[in-house]
């Protein structure tokens, strides 16, 4: 009986585990944290052998093959002694993906991944197909390949997910842009992430689709200097495109297989440059897969967006407060930011990631009358905007935050949050950084 070792009794340990007992395996789940107890219930019940608090080395060097998170890297010690021992190591969406036919449509970008794979989703699922939603989204992959049998599956999926391949394909790929991000994981190389990214086209032949933003320049450039065998679908809001994507008078025009569909902007429920984009992706993997298009525009009108993404919460006294607590780059925050038509109160800091500001200095410039720093560390968020805004604030919660937000602002002001950091200084995590934000707000 082959022993599948998973490190990380999060979401997707979970689902692999249950999926591997189910295929015959012997399971053993290792997670140097303590296990929640809700996953913990879950791995009693199906008889599944954990420790937590340690990786004890004897019970995971005597693996046939890992399943690793992707939030552990490369790096680490007992990693590396995997990889010493030439046992091979999985992700997830590797393990789980031989044992289901459906058809995959894979979502990866620095931005906009969840928000298109939301999209997708939304789509197919009004067209009455049988699909699940999965990766970085939703209910681990792998518990769902081992309870449901859909027919599509459409898959979120991180660099750090990528980096766990090696036969894993998507028919339909979605690349909706690539901007720094994660670099730390990529030993500051940014032609290393750009690599990992590209992942999701390494498996696909002449029958499958990469669909991707022909604006990026990180795009661009990897496409003319590599090779990749998928039909190239490109959608672009600069340029005019004779096959793929482009916008025209305000209109998304969708020219493929010579069969036009166009959609006025006005008429799509997500509003931003960014959001023309992600619907364009989106609109595009759904003619791939023939969905009316009636379907389609119906589905972009009524799509209610992702939870933590530019998401309005509440309007007090004249005081709109908005949750981008998702956007844990610079470049996402760029977009929250060109999207404002209001004076702003920014909410911003956490974990840096190797993060460049000076992208921002225009925007802040215009749009911010004041920030709001909500991180352990706020040097370089000082030091870059401190000569641009008349106002920098410390503060050390969600609560005080946006407490010294509402002193500041006046009617018809924003308040965003829009970290451009990761959350694990102050928070569980970005949902938990917009959770709070939003029990803040609504204790105003």
């Amino acid at each position: 009986m082959k022993r599948l070792v998973i490190l990380g009794g999060g979401e997707s340990g979970i689902g692999t585990a249950i999926l591997a007992k189910q295929k015959g395996f012997e399971v053993f789940v290792s997670d140097a944290g303590e296990i929640s107890k809700k996953y913990k219930e879950v791995l009693l019940h199906h008889e599944i052998a954990f420790e937590e608090k340690c990786h004890t080395e004897k019970n995971v060097l005597n693996a046939s093959l890992v399943m690793k998170s992707p939030g552990i890297p490369d790096h680490v010690a007992l990693v590396q002694k995997i990889k010493e021992n030439s046992i091979p190591i999985l992700s997830e969406i590797e393990f789980a993906a031989p044992y289901t036919p459906a058809n995959i449509i894979g979502v990866t970008g620095s931005n906009g991944k969840t928000t298109t794979a939301l999209l997708v989703h939304h789509i197919l699922k009004n067209a009455g197909l049988s699909v699940g939603i999965a990766g970085n989204i939703g209910d681990s992959f792998a518990q769902q390949v081992a309870v449901q049998s859909f027919e599509h599956y459409v898959l979120e999926l991180s660099s750090f997910q990528l980096d766990g391949i090696e036969k894993f394909n998507s028919h339909i790929a979605i690349l909706t842009n690539i901007t720094p991000d994660h670099l730390d994981r990529y030993e500051y190389d940014f032609d290393n992430y750009v690599a990992s990214k590209f992942r999701i086209t390494k498996n696909q032949d002449e029958t499958d689709y990469l669909i991707y933003d022909a604006d990026d320049k990180a795009i661009n450039t990897w496409l003319k200097d590599h090779k990749t065998k998928a039909k190239l679908v490109p959608f672009s809001i600069e340029k005019e495109l004779e096959y793929g994507a482009y916008l025209k008078d305000h209109t998304i025009i969708i020219n493929i297989h010579k069969d036009i569909l166009t959609m006025p902007l006005s008429t799509l429920s997500v509003k931003g440059k960014h959001n023309t984009k992600n619907a364009m992706a989106a609109i595009m993997a759904a003619k791939l897969l023939k969905i009316r298009k009636q379907t389609i525009k119906e589905s972009l009108e009524n799509f209610e967006g992702a939870e933590h993404r530019l998401e309005n919460v509440a309007k007090i006294k004249g005081v709109t407060y908005i949750n981008d607590s998702k956007a844990t780059n610079v470049n996402a925050t760029f977009y929250a930011l060109e999207c404002m038509d209001a004076s702003a109160i920014w909410i911003v800091g956490g974990v840096d990631k190797g993060n460049d500001y000076s992208d921002l200095l225009p925007l802040v410039r215009e749009k911010v009358k004041a920030i709001v720093c909500l991180g352990l560390d706020n040097e370089k968020i000082k030091n870059m905007f401190g000569n641009v805004v008349d106002i920098v604030v410390e503060t050390a919660g969600a609560e005080e935050a946006v407490k010294v937000a509402d002193k500041l602002a006046e009617r018809g002001e924003v308040v965003l949050l829009s970290p451009a950091c990761a959350s694990f200084d102050l928070f569980e995590s970005y949902e938990d950084r917009g959770r709070q934000f939003k029990t803040a707000v609504r204790n105003l």
